[in-house]
């Protein structure tokens, strides 16, 4: 038996952290039903913290609520990939060139051995090395606002590359379009850098969106 829990908002966001780790991992497929019921039974708990933990979920993008139905993991969806391609080229182009003039020797290092890190990593754990790769080379620009936009966009998109990486022969292309990027940032040509790491992003969209359109779990 869990112990109980001393605080409702904190049941809350634990059942939503295990749920989102669930969701992320393709242990809860897309549209997989979500009852109240099963779910405060998994967690022993009432359904009111339950239903917390649902509507943090619903705000990540990651569950789907209507009223009178139960609640279900969101579907895939072309259109969504899309636009979170282009909103992560807008942050994150944005964060790389305000990173750019304050980026040291040290912190291109730190991200160069995250990268070798995710080259030797089993592909579950591709998506957060890759965040942590890319962060990495964002934080010198010192907008804490913008990072965690970033960071945002990133768990939306993780559903995504995940499959990626899974089904897809992405991780060696990803691996070298790093590698071009780190030159850029070593040879302090931040023009380079930026353009390389839109085109990073917006060919990992198109390889996924290609992959996707045949899969039964991608929404209309």
């Amino acid at each position: 038996m869990r112990p109980p829990f001393p605080i409702r908002g904190e049941q809350a966001a634990e059942i939503a952290a295990a749920l989102r780790a669930d969701i992320l991992s393709g242990v809860l497929p897309p549209d997989t039903a979500l009852g109240q019921q099963e779910i405060a039974a998994r967690f022993s708990v009432s359904r009111l913290p339950v239903r917390e933990a649902l509507r943090l979920l619903e705000h990540d993008g990651l569950v789907q609520i209507e009223p009178n139905k139960t609640a279900r993991v969101t579907r895939l969806r072309i259109a969504d990939l899309i636009e979170l391609g282009e909103m992560r080229v807008a942050a994150e182009t944005l964060a790389l060139s305000r990173s750019m003039p304050h980026l040291s020797d040290a912190q291109i290092a730190a991200a160069e051995a995250i990268q070798t890190r995710m080259e030797a990593a089993p592909p579950a754990a591709f998506a957060e090395l890759n965040a942590a790769f890319h962060r990495q080379l964002y934080l010198p620009a010192g907008r804490p606002r913008l990072i965690g936009h970033i960071d945002a966009l990133g768990l939306l998109s993780e559903r995504y590359l995940r499959r990626a990486v899974e089904k897809l022969d992405y991780a060696g292309a990803s691996h070298s379009e790093h590698h071009a990027i780190l030159r850029a940032c070593r040879a302090r040509d931040a023009d380079r850098a930026i353009s390389l790491l839109s085109a990073h992003i917006d060919t990992a969209v198109r390889t996924l969106a290609a992959a996707l359109a045949d899969t039964s779990q991608v929404a209309d």
